[in-house]
């Protein structure tokens, strides 16, 4: 698989156990930064299909492929973003190299 590089950033979390922008749980306890969670159906929504983000989950940890030429429309190899892709990547020798350049946006929970 082959995916490019995405920058990082972090929002401030100021209030505990809130809901952010996406839909996801944060938790407040990462020092002001917010961690969001995605279940399979929050997930869903980023596919990349008509102006969606595309985000995909590795290993308990959501990767924003949004700006990855590879994944455009959300889509690559067969794959699909919005899903999690953590049998895919067991399977492929650079994953870790891989998704070192993604921005983490979030936590995955079944």
């Amino acid at each position: 698989m082959l995916l490019g590089a995405c920058t990082a950033t972090a929002k401030p979390n100021t209030d505990p156990g809130t809901t952010d922008q996406t839909g996801g749980q944060t938790d407040g306890q990462t020092g002001g930064q917010t961690v969001t969670e995605y279940s399979t159906k929050t997930l869903s929504a980023f596919n990349g299909k008509n102006g969606a983000k595309a985000y995909i989950a590795v290993s308990g940890k959501v990767y924003d492929v949004t700006n990855v030429a590879q994944w455009k429309n959300g889509g690559h190899k067969g794959y699909t973003a919005g899903v999690d892709l953590t049998a895919a990547f067991a399977n492929s020798p650079h994953t870790a190299s891989l998704l070192a350049t993604l921005e983490v946006v979030g936590s995955f929970v079944k």
